[in-house]
């Protein structure tokens, strides 16, 4: 019997705020947190996945359509994996794979991404003779999240979790984004790349992070257009008070901040190609008073007790005393933030992060050059 061992590794949103699903442009890493699987085939038909810390789970191979009473579990991810390798005219048959995950839920590193990518590794290497290519196995975890899961996500996370090491993405055209390596020692720049756990759970938020893509399409469709990608900024902020009339100011306001993004995306590509990593956080730091003043994935609506990520943003300002940057980390509203702090500041800002949010908040990451991969294949 063989054995196999599969992993694909967390992700890090770099720059790009909520670009990516108005086919804009990203720059995302891969990161030293990840989710392995110990796989065997059997021969039931039967796809089951045991995860540490949850209930076993199945999915029957010869049944892949979709199951509403599934939406947001995990089993919906695997059947909609499957569902996408066997549309391209993959066999799927049955495997039992043993899951652990240094990715934890919530953390903003994408643990979902990771586990898509996963399984699609899996089914690519088990049932398929690895025909499909890290970009075409990242568009299957999107498609299994968006149709199977029910989240309407972008493609970043999947992408940066597929690819590997530190990429941008333009996905003017999502059917074949532009995929390009970034070659930039973050280890030689003297800072620490962070993600801070706000403690504020994303359950219960998906209303939120529906109505970002909802409010820009209701932009887009005041210019019968679907993505504000194929919207001219020049076009757009001619017909401001129509639109404002149209749709209202958050919508319009969200639509500037993706605008900027997009922009702020290649400035900062190039202010890595150029070493000048001052400029890119400065840049950073102009992402993050972006998102929270325009694209406003800082605070839930109306919530006034708990903003635990505002919060945990003021105090990371506070504690890097004017250097280096932080900003709100992935889709926003919950989750984490995500600072680069000077080494010499590290040891106060880990401390300080912990006395005030709690030990353990504070994860120092590192870029890793591979996306999801077969590890190892073993004879037992």
């Amino acid at each position: 019997m063989k054995r196999f061992i599969f992993s694909a590794p967390g992700r890090t949103e770099i720059s790009g705020n909520h670009t990516d699903h108005q086919h804009g442009c990203v720059l995302a890493a891969s990161v030293n947190l990840k989710t392995t699987a110990t796989v065997t085939l059997n021969e039931t038909g039967i796809i089951r996945v045991i995860s540490e810390g949850y209930a076993p789970v199945e999915v029957n191979a010869e049944d892949l359509s979709v199951h509403p009473e599934e939406t947001n579990t995990t089993a919906a991810l695997i059947r909609g994996v499957a569902t996408a390798f066997s549309l391209r005219g993959a066999k799927i048959g049955g495997f039992d794979a043993k899951v652990s995950s240094t990715v934890l839920p919530g953390s903003g590193l994408s643990s979902s991404a990771a586990f898509e990518v996963l399984i699609g590794n899996i089914l690519n290497t088990l049932f398929f003779e690895n025909k499909l290519d890290a970009v075409e196995i990242a568009k299957i975890g999107q498609y299994a999240e968006n149709v199977y899961f029910g989240k309407p996500c972008g493609l970043m996370d999947q992408m940066a979790s597929s690819v590997g090491g530190m990429v941008f993405i333009d996905f003017a055209n999502p059917g074949n984004p532009l995929v390009e390596k970034i070659h930039f020692d973050f280890s030689a720049t003297g800072y620490a790349l962070c993600i801070i756990d706000t403690g504020a759970d994303h359950a219960d938020l998906t209303d939120e992070y529906a109505a970002i893509p909802q409010e820009l399409k209701a932009v887009c469709s005041f210019f019968y257009k679907e993505y504000l990608r194929d919207v001219p900024e020049d076009v757009f902020g001619k017909q401001l008070p129509a639109l404002r009339t149209a749709v209202g100011d958050r919508p319009i306001l969200r639509a500037i901040h993706v605008y900027n993004e997009n922009r702020r995306v290649l400035m900062q590509k190039q202010a890595l190609a150029d070493g000048d990593f001052d400029a890119f956080l400065r840049l950073v730091r102009e992402s993050g008073k972006s998102s929270w003043c325009l694209l406003q994935n800082v605070i839930p609506k109306g919530q006034t007790k708990n903003q635990e990520v505002a919060l945990a943003l003021t105090l990371a300002e506070k504690l890097l005393n004017g250097e280096g940057a932080c900003r709100v980390h992935g889709g926003g509203f919950a989750g984490t933030i995500q600072a680069f702090v000077p080494m010499n500041r590290l040891d106060a800002f880990k401390t300080g992060i912990g006395e005030a949010l709690g030990a353990g908040k504070c994860h120092v990451l590192s870029i890793v050059p591979n996306g999801g991969m077969l590890e190892s294949e073993t004879e037992e």
